[in-house]
């Protein structure tokens, strides 16, 4: 049981998996290859793969953290704790990996020091090109199966789990930073001018700096609090339309509680013939067909109210 455990959690956070296993190797070769050669690009894309691994193990805790049961403390359970540290990945990547790498490249410019061997940073450069390239395939297409129709921007600013779009922007802005410092290895070295290296580190923390400005942003509308799919609401208001003891649905709210978790406050107008006998049945048989429909629904409130003494809420459809 406890290795099916183990299996599942794998399955579902392979994307982290891959990225973490590419990142630490490919650390300690940028790292080693930064130490031979004296490039000033190497020793920062050695310290953006390093944030990037430890990236990977918050996320990892806090799936662990976020998946606790709830308690009296926390009667919603700690879903959301993976948001908060998702928000920690994001500060990471602006104040070390960005702010290192523009250092390192101020310092480099300031203080040039001409490659020793540049063959050595070709080779290290290629090798993390396809290990970075093959974590980049797998969050793409585990992201992909999840998106359905949606364009990716969308599903970005749509998705509710935050693992899976840090990681896709992480290994994006990885390739491209690896672009940068073979730029920076190979002009410093055909013109003879170290302080391009330099140039090339502060160029890979300008895209760190941006990746992390864009994650802090969606990180912190899932701290907030965002609302369900619109998909989640209309279904259930059609719930709500197909029973005639409802005259009226005032408002649907939606919060998610974690990535798969949603909960969900009803205020409707019920029938006034309607007995409170028939009505908590009601409300029973209204919850029991909203969790068959949409297994999300981990919280759900019903509220009779007369439509003139409620918030209303405009048909979203």
């Amino acid at each position: 049981m406890a290795r099916t455990g183990r299996a599942a959690h794998f399955r579902d956070n392979i994307v982290l998996y891959g990225a973490l296993l590419a990142n630490v190797g490919i650390a300690i070769a940028k790292f080693v290859a930064a130490a031979l050669t004296g490039s000033s690009s190497m020793l920062t894309e050695g310290v953006h793969s390093l944030v990037d691994s430890g990236n990977q193990l918050l996320l990892l805790y806090g799936q662990v953290q976020a998946k606790r049961p709830a308690d009296a403390a926390h009667p919603f359970g700690y879903g959301r704790e993976l948001y908060f540290w998702a928000f920690v990945v994001a500060i990471l990547i602006f104040a070390v990996g960005a702010g290192v790498s523009v250092y390192e490249g101020w310092v480099h410019i300031e203080q040039p020091e001409p490659l020793r061997d540049p063959g050595v940073n070709y080779a290290v450069l290629a090798i993390a090109f396809l290990l970075e390239g093959s974590s980049w395939t797998i969050a793409v297409r585990e992201f992909g199966r999840k998106r359905g129709p949606s364009s990716w921007w969308q599903s970005i600013r749509r998705s509710k789990d935050p693992a899976g779009f840090i990681v896709l922007f992480e290994d994006s802005a990885a390739l491209v930073g690896l672009v940068f410092a073979a730029m920076g290895v190979w002009a410093s070295h055909y013109f003879a001018a170290p302080r391009l290296d330099g140039v090339a580190s502060i160029a890979i923390g300008l895209v760190l700096g941006g990746v992390a400005v864009l994650l802090a942003r969606e990180a912190k509308g899932l701290l907030i609090g965002e609302s369900a799919d619109p998909a989640i609401i209309q279904t259930v208001w059609h719930l709500l339309d197909q029973r005639p003891e409802i005259t009226a649905v005032n408002h649907i709210r939606t919060i998610h509680t974690a990535p798969d978790a949603v909960f969900v406050a009803i205020s409707a107008d019920f029938a006034d013939e309607l007995g409170m006998g028939r009505a908590e049945s009601l409300i029973e048989e209204l919850e029991s067909a909203m969790r068959a429909a949409i297994p999300e629904l981990t919280s759900i409130y019903i509220r009779p109210e007369k439509r003139q003494d409620a918030i209303l809420q405009p048909r979203p459809f």
